[in-house]
């Protein structure tokens, strides 16, 4: 009897008469056994309060009982007569009170949309309306609701516990299915808010009530079967679960996790239809469990009335024992016969199932709650006030005030929008053998206590679908692992994402990350793109490979040059020294062994004195060298020029314009590298662009004005000195020392010109080692062209190092010039 309705009033108590009207029941179509336990709730808690001495001593509690059979025109129907002093009977009481009684306080209905339609139209009137299962948070308003309270918790608390439930499992996407009515409307609604508050997206919300037609119930049939949650939140009743299970058995649709609402969850028929084990694992919310000492043996004690005019108890023993009493005008044929005697003790139904006890615990309270109101408003203490005047505001206000006791010693009270506090139990479907559900509870929810202790889980003891023992799984994307950010897909919820990898240079270091934060510029990400690590300084270093053969390859060319020097120092007297100027010979071997040595200032990490060193040091030793060949070459030139009868251009280049020049022309770059090293010198510097993951030291240039002038200046000169030696290069002698000269400069111009566009092209410390080899490279050609074919003959060709063989052919008179 989902929608009953109880009122109740007093009266004072006397010998002659204890008023205690009968059921009087609106008749329906069908029997509900659910209806008749609250019933017997209500009459359990005032026949206590009726036998109480402590408890309104002296007066009696009175009751009237009417089935709204689940119709809210009814229920506001029957409401509006009493509300006015009319009564609503179906058939004559047969103890009629001695006077009209006044309504005090209703109790129900059940369902949150009748109770919503009857506190409208009884609210002016102020009569309390108690309900023991209507859970709508709507009803909380009290501009609307002013007289309503209720014995169980807002469905406020219930749908932000549910939806804390499914974030503590990790469920973010579900999909949902409600009743179609306040109760589920409501409550889907506030789960929904609070869902989206924690990160969980619904991928499907669907509505229907148990009198849909059946294509609907069809339709969130397939949309169960096409979306690609495996977990399902059911904020339905119990009646409308009913249905839904019918028709989701002749689909097997099993293996999906069920959260259910209180309407459900713990009720034992729902789990008794569910015979294809549909809901196997189902959790959720219930009231706590709760025994009234006494209650059960009084709800069960239950006899016939013998009064015929009495339908309501005749159709119940009709409906509970399936049998029919003589007067029973619709007897059917094979049917027993009542006899009013028959035993409760082997009858397994609805009615003698008391898994609802905590709502019948609910009901029970209700009534003790309008009782201890009636006992402060008399100021009963060992006898009550029969004078005071009871009005229904006068007995609202003290319901809202009101604070006991139970006798199982649970505190009862309403806050200020009348509903009691929010203590739930988390439920767990537990199949056994037999096919028989057990109800386990496996944690509670308590809304008073701060929002990280509410929840309280056992997850050890839970069982999940299909018996399973780990906690199933429901997401529309997996986690993106820190290295990735998150990419909402086009149309969809924000649950489902892509995990996209973070770029160079960028770092996500936390799960589900929606950005990537870009590393400091000293600093790269990982190959996991989860940190930043520092990044590796780079430069042409003494210990790598490349380096050592740079180092190695520059004390090599030393070496050689000092070798080549001894060998002239020892063989100084002889005529292949001696020509051509040895002391210029000497001094290009200087040269060229500072030429060798400069280049490993370009190698080792860049300081300050190392980067304005090495360019100018290079750019001074090679215009040194240079200055000597181009010595040489005028040398020989000028030669050869002496020994045309009547020349004297000897005397105008001899040993000391020889050695002017080599100054002069060395002088002139002193004084380029002084202003640029005054102007804009070089500076070392990191050079965080050329690659991501590398630091490069290098050294700037400062002023590429003043680089570029350096090596102009040598270029210069070594093309003047090219032009010589490729004039000198016929002149008549045996061993010409202008085409060993044109050998040497032809490889350094071809070293350098190609020099440039790979020291513009090649990154990082490729760039120095570039210029590391085209020093050693010019300087080897050097060596090598110009000195080793003299050694050749000092050495292995004595023979040949005379005077006579250095003139050949030409005149005798030239070599006196090769001083």
């Amino acid at each position: 009897m989902l929608g009953g309705m109880f009122f109740f009033h007093s009266r004072w108590k006397d010998r002659q008469d204890t008023y205690m009207n009968k059921p009087l029941p609106l008749q329906c179509t069908s029997l509900n056994f659910r209806g008749f336990q609250f019933a017997q709730a209500m009459l359990f808690a005032i026949e206590e309060i009726n036998n109480s001495t402590d408890l309104l001593p002296g007066i009696s509690l009175g009751y009237k009982i009417y089935d709204v059979c689940g119709s809210i025109s009814r229920g506001v129907q029957v409401a509006l007569a009493l509300a006015n002093g009319n009564e609503v009977v179906s058939s004559p009481s047969e103890a009629p009170c001695t006077r009209p009684a006044q309504v005090q306080a209703i109790l129900g209905v059940t369902s949150s949309s009748p109770c919503m339609a009857i506190a409208t139209v009884i609210g002016p009137f102020h009569i309390p309306l108690i309900s023991h299962f209507a859970t709508c948070a709507c009803l909380s308003d009290k501009t609307k609701y002013p007289s309503f309270l209720r014995t169980i918790p807002s469905d406020y608390y219930q749908s932000r516990a549910l939806a804390q439930l499914v974030k503590h499992f990790g469920w973010t996407w579900v999909g949902a299915i409600r009743t179609n009515d306040d109760y589920g409307n409501n409550g889907m609604a506030t789960f929904t808010e609070t869902a989206q508050q924690l990160g969980i997206c619904l991928e499907y919300s669907v509505s229907f009530f148990r009198t849909d037609p059946p294509d609907k119930i069809q339709k969130i049939v397939q949309n169960i079967k096409a979306s690609t949650s495996r977990v399902i939140v059911a904020f339905l009743s119990q009646m409308d679960m009913d249905v839904l299970i019918h028709a989701l058995s002749h689909h097997n649709l099993t293996g999906y996790q069920w959260v259910g609402s209180e309407g459900w969850i713990s009720d034992s028929q729902t789990a008794a239809m569910d015979r294809h084990h549909i809901l196997d694992g189902a959790i959720g919310l219930s009231i706590p469990k709760a025994h009234v000492s006494g209650m059960r043996e009084f709800m069960l004690d239950v006899k016939p009335f013998n009064s015929s005019r009495n339908k309501l108890f005749t159709k119940f023993w009709e409906t509970l024992f399936n049998c029919k009493f003589k007067q029973s005008k619709s007897s059917e044929v094979n049917q027993s016969e009542c006899t009013g005697h028959e035993d409760l003790t082997g009858v397994q139904n609805s009615f003698t199932d008391m898994s609802l006890m905590p709502i019948f615990y609910n009901v029970y309270n209700g009534v003790y709650a309008v009782a201890h109101a009636l006992h402060g408003i008399l100021g009963c203490d060992e006898t009550c006030n029969k004078k005071v005047q009871l009005d229904s505001f006068t007995i609202l206000q003290h319901i809202r005030k009101i604070q006991f006791k139970t006798k199982e010693g649970d505190d009862v009270y309403f806050n200020e929008n009348g509903d009691p506090t929010a203590t739930y139990e988390i439920m767990n479907w537990h199949p056994t053998e037999n096919g028989i559900v057990d109800f386990v509870t496996v944690g509670l929810h308590d809304a008073s206590l701060p929002a990280d202790k509410q929840l309280n889980l056992q997850n050890k003891s839970i069982i999940w679908a299909q018996n399973s023992k780990q906690v199933p799984r429901s997401v529309c994307s997996e986690k993106c692992p820190p290295g990735t950010r998150k990419v909402l897909q086009k149309g969809k919820p924000v649950c489902c994402y892509d995990c996209l990898r973070c770029a160079e240079g960028e770092i996500s270091n936390i799960t589900d990350s929606i950005t990537c934060v870009r590393c400091d510029p000293e600093f790269w990400s990982n190959e996991r793109r989860d940190a930043c690590v520092k990044k590796e300084a780079e430069f042409l270093s003494y210990e790598e490979i490349m380096g050592a053969l740079l180092t190695a390859a520059s004390l090599i060319g030393t070496f050689m040059t000092a070798v080549v020097a001894f060998i002239f120092f020892r063989y100084r007297q002889t005529p292949i020294v001696r020509a051509n100027n040895s002391e210029l010979s000497f001094l290009l071997l200087f040269s060229l062994v500072l030429c060798f040595l400069c280049s490993l200032t370009f190698i080792g990490r860049p300081s300050e004195w190392s980067c304005m060193l090495r360019h100018t040091a290079f750019g001074i030793t090679f215009v040194l060298c240079i200055s000597c060949v181009l010595g040489k070459t005028i040398v020989v030139l000028m030669a050869f020029r002496a020994t045309l009868p009547g020349s004297n251009v000897m005397k105008w280049f001899g040993p000391a314009q020889q050695r002017l020049s080599v100054l002069g022309f060395t002088l002139i770059q002193v004084v380029i590298c002084i202003l640029w090293l005054t102007i804009s010198p070089p500076f070392p510097f990191k050079n965080f662009k050329t690659f991501n993951d590398k630091i490069i030291l290098e050294c700037a240039l400062g002023s590429a004005v003043g680089f570029w002038a350096v090596l102009g200046y040598i270029g210069l000169l070594a093309m003047l000195c090219f032009i010589l030696a490729f004039l000198a290069r016929k002149l008549p002698d045996n061993f010409n020392e202008a085409k060993f000269i044109t050998f040497s400069m032809l490889i350094f111009c071809a070293v350098w010109i190609s020099f440039i566009p790979a020291y513009v092209s090649s990154p990082g410390k490729f760039s120095v080692a570039v210029e590391v080899f085209a020093i050693l490279a010019s300087g080897f050609g050097l060596l090598i062209c110009i000195f080793i074919p003299k050694c050749y003959i000092i050495l292995l060709k004595p023979e040949k190092n005379t005077k006579k063989n250095m003139m050949g052919k030409g005149s005798q008179n030239h070599s006196e010039s090769f001083k």
